[in-house]
């Protein structure tokens, strides 16, 4: 019986690590951002002057809250563009046990994501407070029990490693790399060793900033590299390409060493409302987003984690790059008319 995919899915085919968080989103104005000294698009982690801005972000008036962490967010669209069969994605993280990890539970379950949480009591659940400025975000992620992941603890235990091994395609945000990396590490070499395909993003600035040798340590293993412009010029700046044009920091980054040489590399850079940059064999291509009017973007948070979300939805379907980005572009469109990185009941989409 033919299914109209390309290939019929089985559950836990897609295999995500990363933070679970709760986000906290509300608009704010400049004074607020600059108080706190936030950039208007940036992604930082929390610091002690942060502690106060969780307090007053959450007495705003029109305060949302939604499940969040970027790599959850991604499978969770993928699964939602996947529909049926429910848990072809798998999710593992840690929360704590409180009201908001069970928020989280429960927000997985909806999305039907096959989520198997580490769960400790040490640390509360992590937030993410989510300012929103017009179509701008800055967000402030709060890793607390995020942060607790265990690879001995939870990664290692044969029933979760049995997940791992189901999976034909893994993802895992650069996020992840200030938890975890040896988890990264593992999971990864497993992808490379079996010749599946293992995904990663550069995720935001200070990851390539300040954790750049874990991220080089991975980056062996890595077939499919995601990350925005500015990702892209900070990484290049570390790494010394001495190159500020994006396609040319696309084949630099596809060419750096990799071990699985069955597969080359590819490197996807979205930019916003401007062409997504992405390595096509030898060359490099640029592929339109989707027209939209500004006066129907809500918020742009959890666009970046929806185009690799649609990007995994045609990805494990064995599709070809294009039709990746083009789902991917689908899904980011889809995002950026709603609050947080949330999506209607069914995906349209053909």
């Amino acid at each position: 019986m033919s299914t109209g995919r390309k290939t019929a899915l089985s559950e836990n085919t897609l295999f995500g690590m990363g933070n679970p968080l709760l986000d906290i989103s509300a608009v704010v104005d400049k004074d607020f951002l600059d108080k706190f000294g936030l950039k208007l698009n940036d992604q930082i982690l929390a610091e002690e002057k942060h502690k106060v801005l969780f307090e007053e972000i959450v007495k705003r008036n029109k305060v949302e809250y939604h499940a969040g962490g970027s790599t959850q967010n991604s499978v969770k669209i993928a699964q939602w563009m996947i529909q049926k069969p429910h848990k072809v994605a798998t999710f593992f993280g840690c929360i704590g046990t409180d009201h908001f990890g069970e928020i989280l539970k429960k927000k997985a379950e909806e999305a039907h994501v096959d989520a198997h949480y580490y769960e400790q009591n040490e640390e509360p659940t992590g937030t993410c407070a989510a300012c929103i400025t017009g179509d701008n975000r800055s967000l402030v992620a709060n890793l607390a029990a995020a942060n607790c992941y265990k690879k001995e603890k939870h990664l290692d235990l044969d029933s979760n490693w049995e997940l791992v091994k189901k999976a034909k395609v893994y993802y895992i945000a650069g996020f992840f790399l200030t938890v975890s990396p040896e988890s990264i590490l593992k999971v990864a070499k497993h992808a490379s060793d079996n010749n599946k395909i293992f995904c990663m993003n550069l995720s935001a600035p200070f990851i390539s900033q300040f954790f750049k040798e874990p991220l080089m340590k991975v980056m062996p293993y890595v077939d499919i590299l995601f990350g925005n412009e500015t990702e892209a010029a900070t990484f290049a700046k570390e790494l010394g390409f001495e190159t500020d044009d994006i396609a040319e920091i696309a084949k630099k980054t596809q060419n750096l060493p990799k071990e699985n040489k069955k597969r080359q590399r590819v490197v996807v850079f979205t930019q916003g409302k401007d062409d997504t940059v992405a390595t096509v064999g030898e060359k490099v291509t640029m592929f339109p987003v989707l027209d939209i009017d500004q006066n129907n973007i809500v918020d742009t948070n959890g666009a970046g984690d929806a185009f690799v979300g649609g990007f995994l939805y045609a990805l494990v379907q064995e599709q070809d790059l294009e039709e990746c980005i083009r789902a991917g572009h689908y899904a980011a469109n889809v995002i950026i008319r709603r609050v947080g990185c949330t999506f209607p009941e069914k995906p349209d989409f053909h």
